[in-house]
């Protein structure tokens, strides 16, 4: 039996926008996220999930639609007396955005876990969708460069993704289980959605807890991903870079490569529509389309776009 509810597979800012669109067309009670938590961290004895937060903050409209993650109308005295007592101000945590982090590390304390958190922080935001992080186990994305290991938010804030990739570890992922009812819901999706987010980190540390993968595989005519990469480029973060440390090749052809298995519907990007034979020849149906969420029409747009199909 197909439900009237889609599965998202999700990361952070590009993720949020096309959610953002997502749930201006349809109910947005329909939708069942499942968000990342390899960029999890925690800095100041705070827990922070950065993808998670916002997801939540672009359903809530509160989120800082300029920067694409944060609160709008942040302030940051905090972090600059913070700076007074820790080496980790590079973390950009405004006020109002560690309000969120006191508290879930509070839950923490008291025993909740992940899944239980994030649905309290939803309840509280007004969101209606519902918010999966991918495990409830701790599970930390490390980046290799030349001077070693660092964890991926300090690779992508402090060092603004500038560094050289050698190799990628997923600290914790061989204990990482799917939170309770998900797979079932991925089996009966009336459609599975990859949001245009990292393949290698967002998306690709979703797919490596236990069971994801295989499920999807087994429903590939109802997933349906939008490439993150355009002209062999990224919008945002270091997915070339990645996908190069991967041997793939930085484009949409690239990103269909990597999700072969399991993809049966792939939008890619007006510009890249010479390649759409390309990846047609893997067996997953492709669709052009203006994939570039600069305000909500189009981001409503490319959401249509893909609901329709």
């Amino acid at each position: 039996m197909t439900n009237s509810y889609y599965v998202l597979l999700a990361g952070g800012v590009g993720a949020a926008k096309f959610i953002e669109g997502l749930a201006k067309i349809v109910d947005p009670e329909s939708l069942k996220i499942i968000i990342n938590t390899g960029d999890d961290i925690e800095l100041f004895g705070l827990k922070i999930c950065p993808d998670i937060d916002i997801v939540t903050y672009s359903l809530a409209d509160v989120i800082d639609r300029e920067k694409g993650w944060g609160y709008k109308g942040e302030t940051f005295n905090c972090l600059n007396i913070l700076k007074n007592f820790y080496n980790t101000g590079w973390f950009n945590a405004g006020d109002k955005d560690l309000a969120t982090h006191i508290y879930r590390t509070d839950l923490f304390s008291q025993g909740y876990s992940k899944s239980e958190i994030t649905r309290k922080i939803c309840d509280k935001l007004g969101v209606k969708s519902q918010l999966f992080p991918m495990c409830n186990e701790p599970v930390e994305t490390y980046i290799k460069t030349s001077d070693g290991f660092i964890h991926f938010e300090e690779y992508y804030i402090k060092y603004k993704c500038e560094l050289d990739i050698l190799d990628i570890k997923f600290k914790g992922i061989e204990m990482a289980q799917p939170i309770e009812g998900v797979l079932k819901y991925i089996k009966n999706a009336k459609k599975i959605i990859i949001c245009p987010s990292n393949p290698i980190v967002s998306i690709g540390t979703i797919l490596k807890v236990n069971g994801i993968k295989p499920t999807l595989c087994k429903v590939k005519d109802k997933v349906y991903a939008i490439s993150p990469i355009i002209e062999g480029t990224t919008i945002k973060g270091p997915a070339d870079k990645l996908m190069k440390c991967l041997n793939l090749e930085v484009s949409c052809v690239g990103v269909a490569e990597y999700y072969k298995d399991f993809l049966g519907h792939f939008i890619i990007d007006i510009k890249d529509k010479k390649l759409k034979a390309k990846i047609e020849r893997l067996g997953i149906k492709t669709y052009c389309y203006d994939t570039i969420m600069t305000n909500l029409k189009k981001k409503k747009e490319l959401a249509q776009f893909l609901v329709q199909l």
